[in-house]
């Protein structure tokens, strides 16, 4: 007789219903899951009061839609990321089985984004250490980069800048490095950066330096934050290199023949358009490794779930979404959203239906010049 589930008293009504309802059919591991996930909700819920509700903004009812098949989309109350933290936060929610299409999880990346930003530590940003130290600057209150805002400051850098500190503000023979200044790693939306260009900037006296409005510093500021950030994320060029060098004939000889990419594909159906919905360096990320979903400024795909089918030696096969397989367990969960778990044995039968088999082994014998060539070839198909 299975062991009694006790639902936790400070759970009320929908929340301690549904839990009650399903106790029967979940595992020990994953009930343990359910009642923490529930409680989170609940004290999420409660914390936020009753009249709760995201704010009116463009990408709303999407959200709904999307993240509230789960859990109540209120659960992001309260919080606040960079564009980045939340992009991970909606690769989770893909990797673990949210429905949506690409432009709908690009559309939900947007909105937490804007309406739901990093928090600054109170008395931290903007505030005087003590002592008369500065800035408390640090990673509590890291700027948060304004892509639009880093679009304008570059164009503005590269005018009255970039002659003596280089293009990425790397520094040359007649400017210093800017990525390793101290001002600029201090400065938060130009509070350093003002100052210094007015009154302390060595060539500010006879230039138009001083004549740089306030927003156009800030500006520049965002320019230069994103060039650390780039730099820290191990080198100056984080964005992928649209060089086209492949040769379109010879990938559509690969494509049609020794990369078996016809097997699958069609260029007339789920391939048609492609060249015109992507750029050549995502088409090619898109080709060598579609598991991935970018989570910076845009997302640009979802994930195709990898599907298994279970077949107990004294029981009817069950299929569903894998959840977890290793040498020991394998999870999914079926139609009905049920999880279900077997310990795995030399009886018990496992077939796999992974979507993206295909692109795995191909990376196993895939040249650079066919990778270049097949992309040439995708950019053709308009």
């Amino acid at each position: 007789m299975a062991a009694k589930r006790i639902v936790p008293k400070a759970l009320t009504g929908k929340i301690r219903g549904l839990l009650q309802m399903k106790c029967s059919t979940m595992s020990r591991a994953h009930w343990k899951h359910a009642c923490a996930a529930a409680i989170w909700a609940f004290c999420a819920s409660a914390a936020s009061g009753q009249s709760a509700s995201l704010p009116d903004a463009p990408g709303k009812d999407t959200v709904q839609r999307v993240c509230g098949a789960c859990h109540p989309a209120t659960i992001v109350l309260g919080r606040g990321m960079t564009r980045e933290g939340w992009g991970q936060v909606v690769a989770s929610m893909i990797s673990r089985g949210a429905k949506g299409s690409a432009t709908d999880f690009a559309t939900v990346t947007d909105y937490l984004e804007k309406n739901f930003p990093p928090k600054q530590a109170p008395g931290r940003a903007g505030t005087a250490r003590k002592g008369g130290g500065g800035l408390a600057a640090g990673p509590t209150d890291k700027q948060v980069v304004d892509p639009e805002a880093a679009d304008r400051g570059e164009a503005i850098y590269r005018a009255r800048c970039a002659s003596c500190h280089g293009p990425l503000a790397r520094g040359t023979s007649t400017g210093p490095d800017l990525v390793r200044s101290e001002t600029v790693l201090h400065d938060r939306y130009g509070n350093k950066l003002m100052p210094y260009l007015r009154e302390n900037h060595p060539k500010v006296q006879g230039t138009d330096m001083a004549s740089l409005k306030d927003n156009q510093i800030k500006d520049i500021s965002h320019f230069l934050h994103e060039q650390v950030g780039d730099t820290l994320r191990s080198g100056p060029y984080t964005k992928v290199l649209n060089v086209m060098t492949g040769n379109a004939q010879a990938g559509a000889a690969y494509f049609n023949g020794a990369g078996g990419c016809a097997k699958c594909h069609s260029i007339t159906g789920d391939l048609a358009g492609i060249g015109s919905k992507y750029d050549p360096p995502t088409l090619q990320q898109r080709l060598l490794f579609p598991r991935t979903v970018a989570v910076g400024r845009r997302v640009v795909s979802s994930v195709k779930p990898v599907t298994v089918t279970v077949t107990p030696e004294n029981g009817d096969a069950v299929s569903g979404t894998l959840v977890r397989m290793d040498d020991f367990e394998v999870a999914l969960r079926d139609g009905t959203g049920t999880y279900r778990s077997w310990k795995r044995t030399p009886e018990l039968k496992i077939q796999l239906n992974d979507p993206y088999v295909g692109h795995d082994e191909l990376l196993d014998r895939i040249t650079d010049t066919d990778i270049h060539n097949l992309v040439a070839y995708l950019e053709t198909l308009k």
